[in-house]
């Protein structure tokens, strides 16, 4: 039996749909459209469960071989967008489709006071994801040249230098077996309205609401300058920006388990080779 071409749909490859280039402006972002896919939700979502289980399929083997070889190869995913762009549903309709065992997941929220006396790529360091791993960053070290830029939480002649430094790390990152899967999420304000407005009109939701993201939405201009250059000065060859639309989540979703998959399988991992001899266990099981 032919097996199904699970690209369809995809009229270009998720990997060249959403990666940012010198020309991705921010402030021209359509956040409803669905790049180099012509498919529909149903299609969309259909193709998500068939492409999970070939995540799953990656995963398992990038796990194995965190097991048995000596070797580091990871990959990490790193989740960056204004609240209600979808990251912890992110987490849960696409990760949600490996073994758990095999994921590190970290979500940065404001550095604990532990974490402000020390350099703000500490918390990053102790949470890279370990051999075999896929890592899964909700929120990231970029929050030290967004957050802390629009809100000058520290001058700029601090932060400023911060682009390079990342730069930096992410290159000594992948030259030491891991593979970055940097992930902009964006979603349009009034998508961010109602998701918001949503929360407060469901108890189940309560918990998500925080009084917080209102306040920062009077700040999206100055976001919008943030991220432009986080893009401008962090998308790189070695570790590329994606910029996601998020009003579809269904899209975003989909997206995003496409470059997982491109990830893993640019690992080119076989399975790890058996470190006892077959037969003579075959023979032990046959007798025992």
């Amino acid at each position: 039996m032919a097996k199904k071409n699970s690209r369809t749909g995809w009229e270009i490859p998720a990997t060249e749909a959403v990666r940012a280039s010198a020309d991705t402006r921010v402030a021209d972002l359509d956040t409803n459209v669905t790049p180099g896919f012509e498919g529909d939700k149903e299609l969309g979502e259909r193709l998500l469960e068939e492409r999970g289980a070939d995540l799953s399929a990656l995963q398992e083997k990038l796990f194995a071989n965190g097991r048995s070889s000596e070797e580091h190869r990871s990959v990490l995913l790193v989740l960056q967008g204004m609240d209600t762009a979808g990251k912890g549903g992110m987490v849960r309709h696409v990760i949600g489709h490996v073994d758990p065992q095999g994921v590190d997941h970290a979500s940065f929220g404001v550095p604990t006071e532990e974490e402000k006396r020390h350099h703000y790529l500490w918390r990053i360091r102790k949470a890279l994801p370990r051999k075999g791993q896929i890592g899964v960053f909700d929120r990231s070290h970029y929050e030290d040249v967004l957050v802390v830029r629009v809100h000058d939480l520290v001058p700029p002649a601090e932060w400023e230098p911060r682009y390079d430094e990342i730069n930096q790390f992410e290159k000594d990152l992948v030259e030491s077996g891991t593979s970055i899967v940097k992930v902009a999420m964006f979603v349009s304000l009034d998508e961010q309205k109602a998701r918001l407005a949503e929360r407060l009109e469901r108890p189940d939701k309560y918990w998500k609401y925080n009084p917080g993201d209102v306040t920062e939405r009077g700040y999206w201009p100055q976001y919008q300058q943030a991220y432009q250059a986080m893009l401008d000065r962090t998308s790189t060859e070695y570790a590329p920006w994606h910029v996601v639309p998020c009003d579809r989540k269904w899209y975003s979703r989909l997206a995003v388990t496409e470059l997982l998959i491109d990830a893993l399988e640019r690992l080119d991992l076989g399975w790890p080779p058996a470190d006892f001899d077959i037969e003579t266990e075959k023979r032990r099981l046959a007798e025992s």
